[in-house]
């Protein structure tokens, strides 16, 4: 959203009402009145991002396909090699379907967080309970963020980066001094699957299963290492959102960003959508089971009933597809097509949002 031109556009309603009412025939104490109530009014970036928002609340809610592609179904190879947990490749078919062009926004979620009054996972009271042994102080509220060291280190231990601060959420995605004043066309963070999920119930739509968010990022192409193609720079230009440089010390932003980029900011792909590989990881519906490619259902296939990962058994995990702007070649390589992630249903991070699909 451009606040700037939404502002400009206010002053000049609010002036050429102000003149109006100078031209009809009432006393200059009334007219001086209207004009000064009107000029009163408030003009403020926050006001009115919320008139926007409030505005447009009611569409969104409704379900409509406004910035969505449909995707006539259709069958396709599912899955690569390269990983454990995406093998083995096979044949699946889904159903037709709508699918958001883009990742869900800052403006649109908060456009459902003012509508419903949600309030995230990540902005909740902690249950002392769930933390035994922990003192009642340090229980804030928070969520986990991506803080580079300050020199190379060895990529075995993800707490080198990954650093869990207090009141970060959708709001201040990287604590409470960051903002997303100005960043309501950035892809939304710090959400929860449970979050997610939330959203799309409000809007009317759903959480993709892994089928049709693969199926919708091959758009039909012959299986190549990359969503995009055999190259990771086609034509010498990067195609997504990816980490470039020493990883995690080092980003150099060669694509244009050192962190998530406005929706858009790359090219569509044959489909129409933007954005499905790298920027932020994109939650999906099904539960994440580290060898359900084995025994997946080839028609429609919605993931296991029960979750299962080796690494942490018994913590309920979904899938997340695509990578992020912190994938690289050195490190987490899953923009590669057709691998997968996971996360624990209710945690959130500073590179994880969504996008929703919507049946016929």
């Amino acid at each position: 959203m451009n606040i700037k031109k939404y502002s400009s556009i206010a002053v000049i309603v609010l002036s050429g009402l102000c003149s109006a009412f100078g031209q009809e025939s009432k006393t200059v104490a009334v007219v001086a009145a209207n004009c000064q109530a009107l000029c009163k009014a408030n003009t403020s970036k926050k006001a009115l991002l919320l008139q926007s928002i409030n505005a447009n609340a009611k569409e969104n809610a409704t379900g409509s396909t406004k910035e969505m592609v449909w995707i006539a179904g259709g069958e396709f190879n599912m899955g690569t090699n390269d990983y454990p947990d995406a093998k083995p490749i096979h044949k699946v078919s889904v159903k037709g379907y709508w699918i958001d062009e883009h990742e869900v926004t800052n403006a649109q979620f908060a456009a459902f967080v003012t509508a419903t009054k949600y309030v995230t996972i990540a902005e909740r009271p902690l249950d002392p309970k769930d933390y035994p042994g922990v003192p009642l102080e340090n229980l804030v509220p928070g969520s986990a963020v991506f803080v580079p060291p300050t020199g190379k280190v060895a990529l075995d231990n993800i707490q080198q980066w990954w650093q869990y601060v207090p009141e970060a959420n959708w709001q201040h995605p990287n604590g409470p001094e960051s903002s997303i004043v100005g960043l309501e066309n950035n892809p939304v963070v710090q959400v929860s699957y449970l979050d997610a999920k939330a959203y799309a119930e409000w809007a009317g739509k759903r959480l993709p299963t892994e089928a049709e968010w693969e199926f919708a990022a091959r758009a039909q192409r012959p299986s190549t290492k990359y969503y995009w193609g055999a190259d990771l720079k086609p034509n010498g230009k990067w195609a997504a959102n990816i980490f470039q440089g020493s990883f995690p010390n080092n980003n150099t932003a060669e694509d244009g960003f050192a962190g998530a980029a406005p929706v858009k900011s790359f090219p569509k792909n044959p489909f129409g959508i933007y954005d499905l590989e790298g920027n932020v990881w994109e939650w999906c519906n099904d539960l994440y089971s580290d060898d359900y490619y084995k025994s997946s259902a080839n028609d429609n296939p919605k993931g296991p009933s029960v979750s299962n990962d080796p690494e942490e058994p018994g913590v309920e995990k979904h899938v997340q597809r695509g990578g992020s702007y912190l994938c690289s070649d050195q490190y987490c390589i899953r923009y590669v097509a057709g691998s997968r992630g996971k996360g624990e249903t209710t945690s959130a991070c500073n590179h994880l949002g969504f996008r929703c699909v919507k049946d016929k």
